[in-house]
């Protein structure tokens, strides 16, 4: 089976340039083959690299303010008019597609992966958990509703945003589910990531895919408040085996579209001798306890009578 990571980045502010690059690439890798298709963390709607938005503690600028308002514009709604064009150029594409996205919902935005079928049907919605660091401020966090692996026509498809990888307890949420393919979209381009991505691989005996944004500075906009000369984000995305290996990637310094066949088969075989789920747990021990329901933030109590 042919799966394809996409490295690349889209303008940022500039969600119709987006969605056309998104068109060109998801069409590019169906042609290879590709069943399955992932992209970077925040592919839709950008990662602001090194912007502050004007916020320190105790203070906050109108430059910073006016500098979110031009990024929550460029955010998508799901439902909505740009959600919909997503799920149509995936249905035209007829693949599996997991694509990072900023998603708008109310007042707040999330960082969201979406897994959505060959028909362009959504069939996963995760938002990230923790935003990491400086990320809190313009993101907010997921709950548990959505911590899920999917059954898909090619196997179970669970999506890990970026840090969320170095969440133990959530790795192992995915591998009690039973993650085949484990589709980490991201933005950590540091070479220590390809070592995280293996470990997994090992660990919940799954391929990984790992998606990363290639973006210069000419991808953000001129009056973006970050020197000309500032680093972005290099890339690193690569696909691993069961095992460990290396079928792909990483690939850093220019965009590129990793293309690999993988091998579902070996699955089976790399259940013999280790089960973190299973076979190799201690459930009398140690146990993971988990909430599927989200907390309401709003709460009403009738008094006495």
């Amino acid at each position: 089976m042919r799966v394809a990571v996409v490295q690349a980045a889209a303008p940022l502010f500039e969600l119709s340039s987006g969605l056309d690059l998104f068109e060109v690439l998801l069409r590019r890798a169906r042609e290879s083959g590709a069943e399955l298709v992932v992209f970077p963390e925040a592919f839709l709607g950008g990662y602001p690299k090194g912007a502050s938005f004007g916020a320190t503690v105790g203070d906050r600028t109108p430059e910073g303010r006016s500098l979110f308002a031009r990024y929550r514009k460029s955010a998508i709604e799901v439902p909505g008019e740009t959600f919909d064009r997503v799920r149509a150029e995936v249905a035209a594409a007829g693949c599996l597609v997991v694509v990072g996205v900023v998603e708008r919902s109310g007042h707040t935005l999330y960082c969201s992966s979406l897994l959505f079928d060959h028909t362009g049907a959504l069939l996963g919605h995760h938002r990230k958990l923790m935003p990491t660091g400086v990320e809190r401020l313009i993101w907010g966090q997921g709950d548990g509703s959505d911590i899920a692996v999917i059954p898909t026509d090619i196997g179970r498809i669970g999506m890990a945003i970026c840090w969320e990888s170095y969440m133990p307890l959530y790795r192992a949420a995915l591998y009690q589910q039973g993650v085949e393919f484990y589709c980490a979209p991201t933005v950590d381009a540091r070479d220590v990531w390809t070592a995280t991505m293996r470990h997994i691989a090992v660990e919940g005996r799954c391929f990984v895919l790992s998606a990363n944004q290639y973006a210069t500075r000419g991808d953000y906009p001129a009056d973006y408040p970050v020197p000309p000369d500032q680093p972005m984000i290099n890339g690193g995305s690569c696909v691993v085996d069961p095992f460990g290996e290396l079928l792909a990637g990483p690939v850093f310094g220019h965009p590129d579209l990793l293309i690999t066949d993988v091998d579902p088969g070996l699955l089976d075989g790399a259940y013999l001798d280790l089960d973190v789920s299973g076979h190799y747990s201690r459930p009398d021990l140690l146990r993971l306890d988990r909430t599927s329901t989200p907390p309401r933030a709003v709460t009403s109590r009738r008094g006495p009578g």
